[in-house]
């Protein structure tokens, strides 16, 4: 017992020696909550409590099973083995196989995931003749979810007039009768569904006193991680199983609480103390993982929040490196910033690339990142999700663009001949299939003659045929006159694919459509930048030629040295050296969505709070003055939490004197001035820039060379080394003509040969 208590600072062997009564541990970012709760129950086993008596929940089965190793090795496998320790859905699944019958399910029941449950709703919307575009699979099922995670039966939907209107004015009256059929046919074919698991839990313990007696009396020490993250669901479950004896530990901090939109609840950690007037509360506030300047800035800001726990985290680490604030012109030179400042980073310092992470609010902001990390040959790994060119919806646009360039490409064809759903069912495509074999065509001819070719398809079928066969060909006559953009913004509307997603109307449907938007901004910053190279046009066959290298980059790499890229919600738990936050600006972060309450802009800052303490070492932020949407050029204004860090923590990269007003309407409409007129002298107070953190300190930094005059080309000679923001690192192998009309051709180092204009080209020459 000894031993293990000396691994911990005095703060941190309070609680984990509370033997009895209610506690609650307030942790601060990196202030090792973890290691407390797995010696508590160690401790508490050492004191005498039975294993078999120990309830300890978590929100990941990963840290259940590193927990229940680390108390092995102090306890013994065996005991160990005897806890009640995993995630609430999973220990609440074993408690329901135990006591099926009570609820008339089998002990063996099944529980569908959400695949299976989009199924049986899909038969049920079917059988009733329902509307399939009002009644929406995924909707429905979202629907349901959020009534049984809100403890709404389908009795207590009934009861509730509100809850119908709304179904009603959704022109949905029929979700009751979807929601009781889906209820019965789950039940007759004993199965629960995930949120079942809580549902039934709680309808367990409520309907039957001597089983809510029962696991009371069996869990006499109750610990949950991770606290802040628990719905009104899982509280209600512990609030009931911890009603005896009151030994419950709950672990959390209200700072990190970033989940509301799965339903979490913050206010179960702000009220812990209500529902136990008796409770111990301690403050883990040491951060054993972030520098001195990164915890001091973190706390800065997350003190702006108004509904918290008080706490001051602070750290005995090094003061550490400033944050740096970098701003962009846009959004494809915010990424080739921050993979060229990875790049040099890691040679300078003999780095490996997984000391690197890149955090953004939206997964559709992975695009400009991957394709500069991509282009600079950096390994990189998306998590919690697919790489941004393997998502099906960016798969679907590409392949409609790759029709129009090569009508022959069947792969393609196949894929988006009936998405949309245009009523062209898979034995239609099969008929099509068989018809260019026995014809010896390519399928797309076969489509272009299905009026005059025996394939055995009715009349309304060859229209719809026709129909899409006629719709591609419009698209490929203006492949001569519009460039990548153009055509790819007329298809993805004509074609129908964003409003198939707005239809859709879900979460995920949403941020399908955010990363249709972002191919497309790539799109443009690509049509964009070929204006520097010699005889080049933005045409749709040059970009699909450029991103055929991203959708055959294995960016999935198994080699660990990789730079890891995710959203900030998933990186909540994990650490790194150099974080990079990426798109700090307002309606990016916090989101558009949500500032329109205080509840919702707070747990913004907490998103923004949970980002900063990911990083050990370095935190680069980064921000635009504009950024693509949908394929415009809109404006930005750097995010307000900028502003909220404490300037001494702050080493900023941008300087007042170069930001350069921007005339909205032409200057020459206004009269010139009457030299006769009184003119008045005032005061001129100077203000910080608009477009920078008014508290934070400024520093100059170097310009850039895109279309910079001083820039002094004459160095660049043949076998120089320069450096470009898309292309990398290349050699000069050769160079002609003068003025507006010089050219160099340069061998890049990952992108090949571009002979590029000069007056446009942005170049750094290598010293």
């Amino acid at each position: 017992m000894e031993d293990y208590l000396k691994l911990l600072n005095e703060a941190q062997q309070k609680p984990t020696v509370h033997k009895d009564g209610p506690l609650m541990v307030i942790a601060g970012a990196g202030s090792g909550k973890t290691r407390v709760l797995t010696y508590r129950i160690a401790y508490l086993m050492q004191q005498g409590a039975d294993a078999f008596s120990i309830l300890a929940l978590t929100f990941t089965n990963k840290a259940a099973r590193e927990m229940k190793a680390r108390i092995a090795k102090i306890v013994g496998d065996s005991e160990a083995r005897n806890l009640w320790m995993g995630t609430f859905h999973s220990v609440f699944a074993r408690i329901l196989r135990s006591e099926a019958d009570r609820l008339g399910y089998p002990s063996s029941f099944t529980i569908y995931d959400t695949q299976d449950s989009e199924r049986l709703l899909s038969s049920i919307i079917k059988e009733l003749a329902l509307d399939k575009d009002l009644y929406k699979v995924k909707q429905i099922r979202a629907r349901i979810s959020s009534f049984k995670n809100s403890l709404i039966t389908v009795r207590a939907y009934y009861n509730n007039p509100e809850l119908l209107e709304a179904d009603r004015e959704s022109k949905r009256p029929e979700m009751g009768v979807i929601y009781k059929e889906y209820v019965d046919r789950c039940f007759k074919a004993g199965a629960m569904d995930f949120d079942d698991l809580l549902l039934k839990t709680n309808e367990l313990l409520n309907r039957f006193p001597e089983v809510l007696a029962k696991y009371q009396d069996r869990f006499r020490y109750i610990l949950v991680d991770e606290y802040q993250d628990t719905n009104h669901s899982q509280y209600l479950i512990v609030r009931a199983l911890a009603d005896r004896y009151q030994n419950i530990c709950v672990v959390g901090d209200d700072a990190q609480s970033i989940y509301a939109f799965r339903g979490a609840n913050i206010q179960n950690i702000l009220n812990f103390r209500h529902d136990y007037p008796n409770a111990a509360v301690y403050k883990l506030e040491q951060n054993y993982r972030s520098s001195a300047m990164i915890v001091r800035a973190a706390n800065s800001v997350i003190t702006h929040n108004q509904n918290r726990l008080e706490k001051k985290v602070w750290t005995a680490n090094p003061e550490g490196h400033k944050i740096r604030i970098h701003r962009s012109p846009t959004d494809g030179e915010e990424g080739r910033y921050v993979a060229g400042d990875i790049f040099e980073r890691s040679m300078q310092n003999q780095l490996g690339y997984d000391n690197f992470a890149i955090l953004y609010r939206t997964n559709a902001q992975s695009r400009a990142m991957e394709d500069s990390l991509r282009k600079r040959n950096i390994p990189y790994r998306v998590y919690g999700g697919v790489s941004f060119y393997q998502r099906k919806e960016i798969k679907d646009v590409l392949a409609y663009l790759r029709l129009l360039v090569n009508p022959n490409d069947e792969e393609s064809l196949k894929r988006i001949i009936n998405y949309p759903m245009r009523g062209i069912g898979q034995t239609t495509t099969d008929k099509l299939v068989v018809a260019a074999k026995q014809h010896d065509l390519p399928l797309y001819e076969v489509l272009g003659k299905v009026q005059d070719l025996p394939l055995n398809i009715n009349a309304g079928t060859r229209a719809k045929l026709q129909d899409f066969h006629t719709m591609i060909e419009s698209f490929r006559t203006q492949l001569a006159t519009h460039d990548a953009f153009e055509l790819a913004d007329l298809v993805t509307k004509k074609a129908g694919l964003v409003n198939e997603l707005k239809n859709e109307g879900t979460p995920e449907a949403i941020t399908r459509i955010e990363n249709i938007e972002e191919l497309l901004n790539g799109i443009k910053d690509f049509v964009d930048g070929q204006q520097e190279i010699v005889d080049a046009s933005g045409s749709l066959v040059e970009f699909l030629e450029d991103v055929a290298l991203a959708t055959d980059f294995d960016n999935d790499t198994k080699d660990k040295n990789a730079v890891s890229m995710m959203t900030i919600h998933l990186a909540k738990g994990l650490e790194f050296p150099n974080v990079y936050i990426v798109g700090l600006e307002e309606d990016l972060f916090p989101s558009a969505m949500s500032v329109n309450t205080r509840a919702e802009l707070e747990e913004e800052r907490r998103l923004f709070y949970v980002a900063l303490t990911r990083a050990e070492k370095r935190v680069t932020l980064t921000y635009t003055l504009s950024r693509y949407r949908w394929g415009k050029i809109i404006d930005a204004e750097p995010s307000r939490f900028l502003s909220e860090l404490d300037e001494s923590c702050v080493d900023n990269q941008v300087t007042q004197d170069d930001y350069v007003f921007k005339p909205m309407m032409d200057t020459s409409v206004f009269d010139a001035p009457d030299p006769n007129r009184v003119r008045f002298k005032s005061l001129q107070q100077k203000k910080p820039s608009p477009i920078v953190p008014p508290k934070a300190k400024m520093k100059a930094v170097s310009k850039t060379s895109a279309n910079d005059p001083t820039l002094n080309l004459s160095e660049l000679q043949l076998g120089a080394r320069v450096s470009h923001s898309r292309f990398g690192f290349g050699t000069v192998e050769n160079l002609e003509g003068v003025g507006n009309d010089s050219k160099a051709l340069i061998r890049f180092d990952q992108s090949g040969e571009k002979n590029l204009l000069l007056r446009f080209a942005k170049l750094k020459i290598i010293k």
